[in-house]
């Protein structure tokens, strides 16, 4: 008589649970939204935003400026391909998306520039020239001279 050792999972029926439920919920819906990651910085001439959008076509992303608002819409269209029976495991975002940000008075609304590279969109919103820091020279008094 033979004896075969067999090791117990005890997490082997969670995992065909999880599989099971992901491959149930993963088909993409055409109208789940998402929120793109982004970053924003400033530099003394330029608040500068990166967003991430990768797999969005330029076609698909729209970037306006309206009443002190910057406001970031586009869509991550799912691609459906004929040669693939099925999926395992979606969990990349697709559908619609809209970010909005306020912007400060101190940027030049007319000057916004966007840039599409490498699956990031830059927008720039150059500052104003009056709200730009700019260096004061202090006046050293000696008695009634006045030096800088």
């Amino acid at each position: 008589m033979s004896t075969t050792a067999v090791t117990f999972d005890p997490f082997n029926g969670l995992r065909l649970f999880e599989g099971a439920a992901t491959r149930l919920t993963s088909e993409p819906r055409a109208n789940r939204s998402w929120s793109p990651s982004v970053d924003i910085f400033e530099t003394e001439d330029a608040l500068t935003l990166k967003a991430d959008l990768p797999e969005v076509k330029i076609e698909d992303i729209d970037v306006r400026v309206e009443n002190q608002t910057l406001t970031l819409r586009g869509q991550r269209k799912f691609e459906k391909d004929e040669k693939i029976k099925g999926y395992h495991r979606i969990e990349r975002s697709y559908g619609e998306f809209v970010r909005a940000f306020a912007v400060p008075s101190t940027v030049d609304t007319e000057k916004v520039q966007a840039d599409y590279k490498n699956g990031a969109l830059t927008i720039t919103l150059p500052k104003k020239e009056t709200a730009k820091p700019r260096q004061v020279k202090v006046a050293v008094q000696h008695g009634d001279a006045r030096t800088q």
